[in-house]
Protein backbone atom coordinates (compact mmCIF):
# COMPACT_ATOMS: atom_id res chain seq x y z
CA UNK A 1 0.00 0.00 0.00
CA UNK A 2 1.23 3.40 -0.99
CA UNK A 3 2.37 5.71 1.76
CA UNK A 4 0.10 8.67 2.67
CA UNK A 5 0.69 11.48 1.93
CA UNK A 6 -0.03 14.20 4.78
CA UNK A 7 1.68 17.25 2.78
CA UNK A 8 0.50 19.65 0.23
CA UNK A 9 3.24 21.68 -1.53
CA UNK A 10 2.22 24.24 -4.03
CA UNK A 11 4.52 25.56 -6.31
CA UNK A 12 4.62 28.22 -9.14
CA UNK A 13 6.10 27.48 -12.90
CA UNK A 14 6.21 29.49 -16.12
CA UNK A 15 4.60 28.20 -18.93
CA UNK A 16 8.02 26.87 -19.95
CA UNK A 17 8.40 24.77 -16.80
CA UNK A 18 4.90 23.74 -17.11
CA UNK A 19 5.46 22.68 -20.74
CA UNK A 20 8.77 20.98 -20.03
CA UNK A 21 7.24 18.97 -16.91
CA UNK A 22 4.22 18.16 -19.10
CA UNK A 23 6.28 16.66 -22.15
CA UNK A 24 8.64 14.53 -19.36
CA UNK A 25 5.11 12.82 -18.09
CA UNK A 26 3.73 12.03 -21.24
CA UNK A 27 7.15 10.85 -22.68
CA UNK A 28 7.36 8.55 -19.24
CA UNK A 29 3.82 7.85 -19.57
CA UNK A 30 3.14 9.11 -15.87
CA UNK A 31 -0.39 8.85 -14.82
CA UNK A 32 -0.29 12.86 -13.54
CA UNK A 33 1.92 15.99 -12.68
CA UNK A 34 2.40 14.49 -9.49
CA UNK A 35 3.49 11.80 -10.35
CA UNK A 36 6.05 13.09 -12.88
CA UNK A 37 7.28 16.06 -10.17
CA UNK A 38 7.78 12.81 -7.34
CA UNK A 39 9.84 11.13 -9.75
CA UNK A 40 11.91 14.20 -11.05
CA UNK A 41 12.49 14.31 -7.28
CA UNK A 42 13.58 11.09 -6.65
CA UNK A 43 15.75 11.30 -10.02
CA UNK A 44 17.34 14.86 -8.74
CA UNK A 45 17.92 13.02 -5.14
CA UNK A 46 19.50 10.28 -6.63
CA UNK A 47 17.25 8.07 -5.19
CA UNK A 48 15.83 6.01 -8.16
CA UNK A 49 16.57 6.24 -11.90
CA UNK A 50 13.74 6.53 -13.91
CA UNK A 51 11.89 3.62 -16.38
CA UNK A 52 8.85 3.63 -18.10
CA UNK A 53 5.63 3.46 -16.32
CA UNK A 54 3.02 0.86 -16.69
CA UNK A 55 -0.06 1.25 -18.30
CA UNK A 56 -3.05 1.67 -15.17
CA UNK A 57 0.04 3.43 -12.97
CA UNK A 58 -1.98 5.76 -10.88
CA UNK A 59 -0.31 8.95 -9.05
CA UNK A 60 -0.67 7.76 -5.50
CA UNK A 61 1.93 4.54 -7.07
CA UNK A 62 4.52 7.16 -7.11
CA UNK A 63 6.81 8.00 -3.90
CA UNK A 64 9.64 10.00 -3.44
CA UNK A 65 11.54 8.05 -0.86
CA UNK A 66 9.75 4.90 -1.35
CA UNK A 67 8.55 2.48 -4.62
CA UNK A 68 4.66 1.51 -5.47
CA UNK A 69 5.21 -1.26 -2.95
CA UNK A 70 6.09 0.74 0.11
CA UNK A 71 9.86 -0.38 0.45
CA UNK A 72 12.60 1.58 -0.57
CA UNK A 73 13.38 3.11 -4.04
CA UNK A 74 15.78 0.91 -5.45
CA UNK A 75 18.44 2.61 -7.70
CA UNK A 76 17.76 0.34 -10.59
Amino acid sequence: MPQERETRLQVMLTEDELEALDDFRFRQRMPSRAAAIRDLLRRGLGVKHGAVVARGSLSKDFGVMHDGNNGPASDE
